[in-house]
């Protein structure tokens, strides 16, 4: 009888110090706490939240492998850099780094789990060299340099047209871009410069080639009226209209000789880099404008918002 009280009582003492060793631990957990052996103190802890597309990944933070799949909060992480990995069968993995902070939420959220084999579908049904893009419109324009042909399809190729025609230029172009319109087309290469029309059975006799030799071309806009095009070469800025017998104006002599100029057409501004020397011998560069709207009267013997065809 007396062993049986014993051993009751040595159970009831040590469940009781069990209870009280143990409760430091229990109350961290509950507590969002987390024994740190590295620094032997109770730390705050912090959680990771990952989703992928698609879900259904498997999880590694520094390699070991968590038990659940994407979308998961990882949580009970302490403080620091994790790495983290993400594996889905027949897609791509991804990996990268991730910092935990105390009593925060980590978030990974815009992973995209890129397929081993993409679904690849061919479009054009014909041959061709370049290809241009109205995606408002849903068209696609093919350039073939073989035939000096354009032609036409939707997004997704279900039909397959010819509808204009070009001059080639050598070397050929590998920049076309469309007048505000979308009626004409404008191509070139450093001395020459090529017109042509996406209608062509309206306009099949009016395609043309300008020669440019004096520098060379790094670019050309549309101007908004679709009649004048913006020429930036390595040595100035010109203005031109759009057709065979056409004069050049200089607008800008360039000091820098390859400026990058982009083109806003819908208020008809150029923005453009040059250069600008110091008198003490130092170059910086400056970024300008240039107001091309008919009311600035920059080119006015040019300007003319009137039908030109």
């Amino acid at each position: 009888m007396f062993t049986e009280q014993r051993v009751r009582a040595v159970l009831y003492y040590s469940s009781l110090l069990i209870f009280f060793l143990g409760l430091p631990f229990i109350l961290s957990f509950a507590l969002g706490y987390k024994f740190n052996r590295s620094t032997m103190k109770f730390t705050q802890t912090g959680l990771i939240y990952i989703r992928t597309q698609p879900p259904g990944a498997a999880i590694y933070i520094n390699d070991k492998l968590i038990n659940d799949k994407t979308p998961m909060a990882i949580r009970e992480l302490l403080p620091g850099s994790y790495r983290v990995r993400v594996e889905l069968s027949n897609y791509y993995p991804w990996s990268g780094e991730i910092e935990v902070g105390a009593r925060k939420a980590a978030f990974l959220e815009k992973i995209i789990l890129f397929p081993l084999r993409p679904d690849i579908e061919q479009v054009n049904k014909d041959k061709f060299n370049v290809f241009l893009m109205e995606q408002d419109r849903g068209l696609i324009y093919y350039i073939n340099y073989e035939d000096n042909s354009i032609y036409i399809s939707d997004l997704k190729g279900s039909y397959f047209r010819k509808i204009s025609n070009f001059i080639g230029i050598s070397p050929a172009s590998s920049k076309w871009k469309f007048s505000p319109n979308r009626e004409k087309i404008v191509y070139f290469n450093k001395h020459k410069i090529g017109v042509t029309y996406s209608n062509g059975e309206k306009y099949s006799d009016k395609a043309f080639v300008l020669d440019y030799p004096r520098a060379n071309i790094l670019d050309i806009f549309w101007h908004s009226d679709n009649y004048h095009l913006v020429v930036v070469s390595d040595r100035n800025i010109e203005v031109l209209e759009a057709k065979p017998d056409t004069e050049y104006v200089e607008l800008v002599k360039l000091n820098k000789k390859n400026p990058q100029a982009a083109y806003n057409f819908h208020e008809d501004t150029l923005y453009f880099i040059d250069s600008q020397r110091l008198e003490d011998g130092s170059v910086y560069d400056n970024l300008y404008k240039i107001d091309l709207t008919a009311k600035a009267l920059i080119f006015p013997e040019l300007i003319n918002i009137k039908d030109h065809e």
